[in-house]
């Protein structure tokens, strides 16, 4: 279990537990939750949680917390099926891998131009003194 406290207009990023199914209860305020299922459909559920609201995040599925009030803060509870979830925030783990995904195949990928990957690579090699 975890306690997560979000400021205002915090968020916990889009992230995914390999190994655990989360379950998640609102103790104050309130958070735009979501999922989004795998291939091929990559269909969003989310939901406006408040106080007392819990839901539910599939094991491996990519999922995110936002706390949408700017003068606010919020908390919640973070229960998960298992000792050791894992955890891979995608951000992270696509542009800040060590050493880097080349920015050819993540331009592909995101069909944008090799410069606004670099770019995107740099805030994350920057930010985490890689």
């Amino acid at each position: 279990m975890a306690r997560i406290d979000y400021a205002p207009l915090g968020q916990n990023p889009p992230h995914t537990h390999p190994r655990a199914t989360e379950i998640l209860t609102v103790l104050e305020g309130t958070l735009h939750v979501g999922f989004v299922t795998s291939n091929p459909n990559n269909t969003l559920f989310s939901k406006v949680l408040n106080k007392g609201d819990v839901f539910v995040f599939p094991e491996g599925l990519i999922h995110f917390q936002f706390n949408p009030n700017p003068h606010q803060p919020a908390v919640a509870i973070a229960a998960l099926s298992s000792q050791n979830p894992g955890a891979i925030t995608i951000a992270n783990a696509v542009f800040g891998s060590k050493p880097l995904i080349t920015d050819k195949v993540l331009a592909k990928a995101f069909q944008v131009e090799k410069g606004t990957i670099d770019w995107l690579q740099a805030q994350f090699w920057e930010n985490n003194h890689y």
